[in-house]
């Protein structure tokens, strides 16, 4: 009887531990409605030579409406191709289970921001992409294995990885597990 106990102890202690903390970077009751916004999770990364490309992820419930934040940073001192969302773009992420989830972008176009510093280019482009009512199970029960984005005129494929250390603060991310991780945070 002790053992079968114990064993119920430590089986709730190890689920427990490895549940991950909902951390927020907005979280905002007012009289307008209600915000939350996870922080941003590091889905791909790519350095090569003199370029940089990093993308996040952030989940955001606005008034009970969630979506995807997706973002790019990219960073080169030579031109860096403008890349853009429109009206058409959508995000497919394959599940480990075989599954196939659709996101469908926002109406709304936009190529992003460029900044010029010191001979580097730095371009930011955001977009939010919302889900469909019947992913969210899926979403919650089964890693990324791969992710393609398609903006307007070219889609781009992510692999999906189950540990990522960013090479720019050391912090390690476990991109195929986000949905997993962070969908309880903003339901």
């Amino acid at each position: 009887m002790k053992a079968s106990i114990f064993f119920l102890f430590l089986l709730f202690t190890i689920n427990a531990s490895a549940q991950k903390d909902c951390e927020y970077s907005s979280n905002v009751t007012d009289s307008l409605g209600t915000y939350k916004s996870t922080k941003d999770c590091l889905m791909h990364q790519r350095i090569f030579g003199n370029s940089q490309t990093s993308v996040f992820f952030s989940l955001i419930n606005a008034d009970g409406l969630l979506s995807l934040n997706f973002q790019m940073v990219q960073k080169s001192s030579d031109f860096i191709a403008a890349r853009c969302f429109d009206k058409n773009s959508k995000i497919y992420i394959q599940l480990n289970n075989g599954k196939i989830v659709t996101l469908i972008g926002i109406d709304q176009e936009s190529c992003g921001n460029s900044i010029y510093n010191n001979n580097e280019t730095s371009r930011i482009l955001s977009g939010y992409f919302l889900f469909m009512i019947d992913s969210f199970q899926e979403l919650k029960n089964s890693p990324i294995s791969f992710i393609r984005v398609k903006f307007s005129g070219e889609t781009i494929d992510y692999i999906g990885k189950s540990e990522l250390v960013s090479e720019l603060n050391g912090k390690t991310y476990a991109p195929d597990h986000f949905f997993m991780d962070y969908l309880k945070c903003v339901e």
